[in-house]
């Protein structure tokens, strides 16, 4: 019986603007995870549905289209005539800073929980095994569209489902702390596996060590934890124990952009633990992928690139 995937987010327009040159691409950070997602269970029984909204402009079939070549399945996706995708641009200048801006105010991912269509489109999320989610997933939402997630996260638990969620925190998308405090606080007591990248803790929390931070999660409710440090060594919490699994090192002339590290570091660690990896095993792929990633410009690498679910 194929194990369904619903992963929840955005996808944007990206603008890569340098000195010389403007190239255009996509991006979004569970649409990253997506990708690398379904090319690691490609030939196993899985099925990828990436959930968002986009609209019916030229940019958004591009995008429909290249997900449906990822094996990536749409049925999930609502368009919306009045809404198109969100854009941001990368400014990189002469020294080779980069800078970000963002027009998404009236993105149509917003706007998935508050159309005709969207009863429908939960019906089928909460009959998914697993529903991965991000922070950015959930700060680009009113609080009206917050507090339905929530619902749906709550039913996809009661249906025996199981919530995987991506800290991502970013500051600009939020009104406050408090508010984003608040709204963790509640995915987190759904959420059964945690991706927490240190960084992004500290600028929620207040910096702690990460044995801290693990205890804070696991008080929420979380029974799989895992800790996202970048080129150090990531820490597992889970019922087998904890983990600390160091990560691959990746000569500096080697590294060419580290866009979607953390995302593709999910992907892989999902992938094998999906496939009955132990978190362990689970943590070394997710470096196999993400060290693989960087070595590559752009969010998503050549499909021959990407390296295979290790045995």
């Amino acid at each position: 019986m194929t194990t369904k995937i619903a992963i929840i987010g955005e996808c944007m327009i990206e603008l890569s603007i340098k000195p010389d040159s403007t190239t255009r691409s996509f991006g979004g950070d569970t649409l990253n995870t997506s990708v690398y997602l379904s090319r690691l269970l490609r030939d196993k029984d899985f099925s990828i549905h990436y959930v968002t909204g986009l609209g019916t402009d030229p940019f958004s079939q591009e995008m429909l289209d290249s997900w449906q070549n990822e094996h990536i399945s749409t049925d999930l996706v609502q368009r919306m005539s009045d809404k198109m995708p969100g854009l941001y641009s990368i400014v990189t200048d002469e020294q080779g800073e980069r800078s970000f801006y963002y027009w998404r105010n009236d993105a149509a991912a917003k706007f998935w929980l508050k159309t005709a269509e969207t009863d429908k489109i939960v019906q089928q999320i909460v009959q998914c095994d697993y529903v991965y989610l991000s922070g950015i997933s959930i700060a680009i939402l009113d609080a009206e569209s917050i507090l339905k997630l929530l619902d749906v996260l709550k039913a996809v638990k009661t249906n025996g489902g199981k919530v995987i969620f991506d800290n991502n925190f970013r500051p600009r998308l939020w009104s406050s702390l408090d508010l984003a405090r608040s709204v963790y606080a509640d995915i987190l007591s759904y959420t059964d596996i945690a991706f927490l990248t240190l960084d992004d803790e500290d600028l929620l929390w207040g910096k702690l060590p990460y044995e801290q931070v693990i205890e804070r999660t696991k008080g929420f409710g979380v029974t799989e934890i895992v800790i996202k440090r970048g080129s150090d060594s990531c820490i597992i919490e889970s019922v087998d124990g904890r983990f600390d699994v160091p990560a691959n090192k990746i000569a500096k002339e080697q590294i060419v952009d580290t866009t979607s590290a953390g995302d593709s570091f999910s992907a892989g660690y999902l992938g094998a633990r999906l496939t009955g990896k132990n978190p362990s095993q689970s943590a070394e792929q997710g470096h196999i992928v993400a060290g693989t990633v960087i070595q590559y410009r752009g969010a998503i690498i050549p499909l021959a690139a990407t390296p295979k679910l290790i045995n």
